[in-house]
């Protein structure tokens, strides 16, 4: 018996609980006596490696790289985990993790507080952006790397930390003592900018990103009210995730159908996955925002909105990895992440190495706002006759121009794909259903 569960992305993976059981050989396998030879070649080189190179290396550390190796001749997304990395990876797929709830980068050889994230011990405890922390448990920063720092930092639910801090204005250094908590790291934002058109991003597809997508759409029903006329889902720049995440947030958003199928050489990994009656927005017309960051579980959403009709793709070409891993653990040395399927589309498409296309076209633009001085109007004539209504008001000053980046901001005033997104939704809304055809 063997069991696992499914990663489709290239960054982020998934907690699998796996029993590895033999493989019968498949054909067009070495017979015995060629696979002895080749093991036997490895020997070999390992102990001349061990013998005579250089410096003196671990057998550990060989045996790791020769295994790894191994693993990322087969494809990019193929590879050997270590206990620490993939401790990492199930906090990235967990979504939560045991810590004090605070973003960090590394400055000048000191934590830096970025943000308090809101209800978390850091925020209670007064902890604010712009803070350097220099002490962890009376032990100095100063040294340490930004992961070590962050591996400190975390620990046991409930359990005491000590930090002290410098803050800007301060001249005494500020000690803290806190209790660690439960932080989840919520994948999902949502924005009621854009009126009467919600806005949904969802940045990767953890274990609590269905339950955050679910929760997040319902506030904004409750928020814009019946007044909503669609809905906005920004998977740029998302790398992917968990398999059943993305089927699960596909199907938020269907009524029926298949969402995605999986096929491989094993027989348990040719499976289909299907959407369930219920559509939480009740088909309001939706927009999927992607990019050549949208990578994998983000394809296997758009792919299948894109598929069924329920949503118009916009952006440009996603990334295109069209394949699932498969992380296996070895007790007590990490785990393999091993490509074991590929993914189809609705339509049966594979999108590996070509990725989504969008409905629409929008690269990311600079968006300028520029003074329009090339046409004379009407109010600009001399001794022009007053409209009957206007009243004498100063001009005021001419308009300026203001650059804004290019790129997923979320911003209506600065992020051209999304307001194009935004500009098409509410003209569905006043030309009717007829508009998405």
């Amino acid at each position: 018996m063997r069991t696992s569960n499914f990663v489709a992305a290239g960054v982020g993976a998934a907690v699998a609980i796996a029993l590895l059981a033999p493989l019968a050989p498949a054909s067009g396998q070495s017979d015995g006596s060629d696979t002895f030879q080749q093991l036997k070649l490895f020997g070999d080189v390992f102990e001349r490696v061990r013998a005579e190179y250089v410096e003196d290396v671990t057998d550990d550390k060989l045996i790791e790289a020769a295994i790894n190796g191994m693993l990322t001749s087969l494809d990019p997304h193929s590879g050997y985990l270590d206990t620490e990395r993939h401790r990492d990876m199930q906090v990235q797929t967990r979504g939560e993790f045991g810590g004090l709830g605070i973003e960090v980068t590394m400055e000048n050889g000191l934590v830096k507080v970025v943000s308090p994230i809101d209800d978390t011990p850091a925020e209670k405890a007064g902890i604010m952006a712009g803070d350097y922390i220099t002490q962890i448990d009376d032990e100095p920063v100063m040294g340490m790397t930004l992961s070590e720092a962050v591996e400190q930092m975390r620990g046991p639910v409930d359990s005491a930390i000590r930090l002290s801090l410098r803050r800007e204005g301060r001249e005494d250094e500020i000690n803290v003592s806190l209790n660690r908590a439960i932080i989840k790291i919520s994948p999902v934002r949502s924005s009621t900018e854009a009126g009467n058109v919600g806005y949904l991003r969802v940045t990767t597809f953890n274990e609590q990103t269905e339950t955050a997508a679910r929760e997040a759409v319902a506030k904004l029903r409750q928020d814009i009210g019946g007044e909503m006329k669609g809905l906005v889902l920004d998977l740029r720049n998302n790398p992917g995730g968990l398999l059943d995440q993305a089927v699960a947030v596909s199907d938020l958003f269907l009524d029926r159908g298949e969402v995605v199928s999986t096929r491989g050489r094993r027989p348990d990994s040719i499976q289909r996955f299907s959407a369930h009656q219920g559509d939480v927005v009740d088909g309001l017309p939706m927009v999927v925002l992607i990019n050549g960051g949208s990578a994998s579980a983000s394809e296997i959403v758009a792919g299948a909105l894109q598929d069924h009709g329920r949503a118009v793709v916009m952006g440009t070409q996603s990334f295109g990895k069209g394949s699932v891993q498969t992380i296996m653990p070895l007790p007590g040395h990490g785990a393999i992440r091993l490509t074991t399927a590929r993914y189809y589309t609705p339509a049966g498409t594979s999108i590996q190495a070509t990725g989504i296309s969008p409905n629409i076209m929008v690269p990311a633009a600079r968006v300028e706002m520029i003074e329009d001085s090339t046409n004379r109007r009407e109010a600009d004539l001399r001794n022009r006759l007053r409209n009957e209504t206007e009243e004498q008001s100063d001009p005021g000053e001419p308009a300026t121009q203001e650059e804004a980046q290019a790129g997923p901001t979320g911003d209506l005033d600065t992020d051209y794909q999304l307001a194009r997104a935004v500009d098409l939704l509410q003209g569905i809304s006043l030309f009717g259903p007829q508009a998405m055809r």
